[in-house]
């Protein structure tokens, strides 16, 4: 089915929420664009034809990212050309690309991981990102010595945000054929602020690339694509491991163990395909990531750090590591709880995003790009854009405050102290808290849940979807499940 034939569907009103074989117009089906729509002609009426126009959904969604990313690069552009100097604090443009150019030893041609270069202190080390983060680089720095000849730093930057463009692109495209009845929340990502702030800071977007690619591919049953497309997005960044915590608990509860383990091996097949050789030829270079993060301290962002400062105590690694462990572990256990104890089985997204959502508050490092890996989890887990706006807007206060405190901390009194930052910093997590109460609701009140709307059980379930329940017990809720209900 293309994207023209989803969007025809079925029949009845155009988006209407109670047909589960319609697309979901969302001047319809959401408050906020039906009230929004009113300066532009009202709903979609019944008498519409969706999908005889050139601009399917699909398309308007790819014209939507790219143009964020547009501004994406826009945005970072001051950063591009400028002695940075505190320079890259005021105008909010910090970016790790370029500097990485130059630290990662790449402006010298150093190849990652088998080549040492110095750090910053004059003391050998290597690149310390995943392997296919590493990958990105190299192929980014090739790109860049055959075609520039001058300005390399600046044409680096310029070339990884064409690969970050792409990778945003697949992300919405993934997003939104995840769950086609739903094509038009994918909107959320494609014009996301976080998307245009923090899109460019890091390599980030090509594991939340491959990540939603691994979703798609499960929510079309191919479980073994979607092992082989986890085991890369790890490779790339490591975050995806935890999803499969969750997952495995939906696997227990639908009866669904074998397409779990096929799915595990595949991703392990892929991981060990792209990581086992450079671990052969270069176990020192290719550990440096793995020892780099087992040695970090409390960073910016993190509740650690904001501890640090308001009680004027420092936490050793070890400490921060195990109780970064500890609180790690207690989410997980709740996560469970929540998974096997409700009503009816949650939906896939909904627990990926729990699971990463209390891991990110709890780690020692929360960066402002980490926004990035929450974004198509929540567009799919609750697709509703008024809290979506609440929690993009307390992160755009907590991506300013981080810049304006950095600015403070190498030139006193040109930034923002120590106090109102971590105000955006607590506001930004509990921002986050709040979406996790949100997406909890729906899984205790599953009639409340307007991906669930028509009988829909869950889109991006795959083999979960429509499956055995062990656990599910019709008398524990009574109201049919329905968007206005």
């Amino acid at each position: 089915m293309d994207d023209r034939s989803a969007v025809r569907g079925g029949v009845g009103d155009p988006g209407d929420p109670g047909d589960p074989g319609e697309v979901v117009s969302p001047s319809i089906d959401d408050p906020i664009i039906r009230g929004a729509s009113a300066g532009l002609g009202g709903r979609l009426g019944r008498h519409v034809a969706p999908g005889m126009s050139w601009w399917t959904p699909l398309r308007v969604l790819i014209a939507m990212v790219i143009a964020s990313s547009f501004l994406m690069y826009a945005q970072k552009l001051p950063c591009r050309n400028q002695n940075w100097n505190g320079f890259q604090y005021s105008h909010a443009c910090y970016n790790d690309v370029y500097p990485l150019y130059f630290g990662e030893g790449l402006a010298d041609g150093k190849v990652p991981y088998l080549d040492t270069h110095l750090d910053s202190s004059g003391k050998p080390t290597n690149v310390e990102y995943p392997v296919l983060i590493g990958g990105a680089m190299f192929v980014g720095e090739k790109v860049v010595n055959a075609f520039a000849t001058s300005d390399k730093a600046q044409r680096f930057v310029d070339v990884t945000w064409f690969m970050l463009m792409v990778a945003a692109v697949i992300t919405v495209i993934a997003t939104a054929l995840t769950n086609r009845r739903r094509i038009w929340d994918a909107a959320m990502v494609a014009a996301a602020p976080s998307l245009i702030l923090a899109g460019l800071i890091n390599w980030d977007l090509l594991a939340v690339a491959l990540t939603s690619l691994a979703m798609l591919a499960w929510a079309r049953k191919r479980v073994v694509l979607s092992g082989v497309l986890f085991g890369l997005a790890i490779a790339t960044k490591f975050y995806p491991l935890l999803l499969f915590v969750p997952l495995f608990m939906l696997c227990i509860r639908g009866r669904q163990l074998p397409a779990f383990f096929k799915m595990l091996g595949g991703a392990a097949v892929a991981w060990a395909v792209v990581d086992v050789p450079i671990w052969i030829a270069a176990p020192k270079g290719f550990m440096t990531f793995y020892s780099f993060n087992k040695a970090r301290t409390p960073d910016w962002g993190s509740i650690w750090y904001a501890f640090e400062r308001m009680f004027n105590h420092s936490f050793t690694t070890s400490q921060v590591n195990i109780y970064e462990a500890a609180l790690t572990i207690i989410a997980l256990l709740g996560v469970a709880a929540i998974t096997f104890g409700a009503a009816r089985r949650p939906r896939l997204p909904q627990v990926f995003f729990l699971s990463l959502a209390f891991f990110l508050v709890v780690n020692k490092v929360y960066s402002p790009q980490y926004v990035l890996w929450l974004l198509p989890l929540f567009v799919l887990a609750r697709p509703r854009w008024r809290a979506f706006l609440v929690w993009q807007f307390a992160e755009i206060l907590y991506f300013l405050a981080i810049w304006l405190y950095l600015l403070d901390q190498s030139r006193p009194g040109k930034g923002l102290e120590w106090q109102p930052y971590l105000v955006s910093l607590w506001g930004r997590d509990i921002a986050v808290l709040a979406m996790c109460v949100l997406v909890i609701i729906d899984i205790l009140r599953p009639h409340g849940d307007v991906v669930r709307a028509g009988g829909v059980d869950d889109p991006a379930g795959g083999v979960l979807d429509g499956a055995p329940d062990i656990f599910e017990k019709s008398d524990r809720y009574e109201e049919p499940v329905g968007a206005f209900s």
